[in-house]
């Protein structure tokens, strides 16, 4: 049976959930990149709350004029560490949705790391 390029990586995904787990203690950072935009969130799953999260929708990122290309990922992976250390984060889980570790999911967990976040 031919499988789509979306739904192998939701296959992933869903297969890298059974591994990965968000606390209170540590989140769970997850990212997700559509067409347009790319989102982070970091989630709770023992409560099923999301502590915090950025966008490129985010007037913070809107503001630097960016495209949505890796350079962009580094910004918004350091915007969101600031977000989540205002939050009172400082140690994460990674989840990246399934996707590749290379590119722009690569520059935004490094960019979130030298901002401080602890993987």
């Amino acid at each position: 049976m031919y499988k789509t390029s979306k739904d192998k990586r939701v296959r992933r995904h869903l297969r890298l959930r059974q591994k990965v787990s968000g606390t209170a203690a540590r989140p769970r950072l997850a990212v997700c990149f559509t067409a347009n935009n790319m989102y982070v969130q970091f989630i709770d799953d023992v409560a099923g709350r999301t502590l915090a999260s950025s966008s490129t929708l985010a007037k913070e990122f809107v503001e630097l004029n960016l495209k949505r290309n890796v350079e962009a990922a580094k910004a918004l992976g350091k915007l969101a560490a600031e977000k989540a250390k205002a939050v009172g984060i400082t140690a994460v889980v990674f989840d990246r949705g399934g996707l590749q570790y290379h590119g722009k999911v690569k520059a935004l967990s490094e960019a979130a790391r030298e901002a401080g976040l602890q993987f």
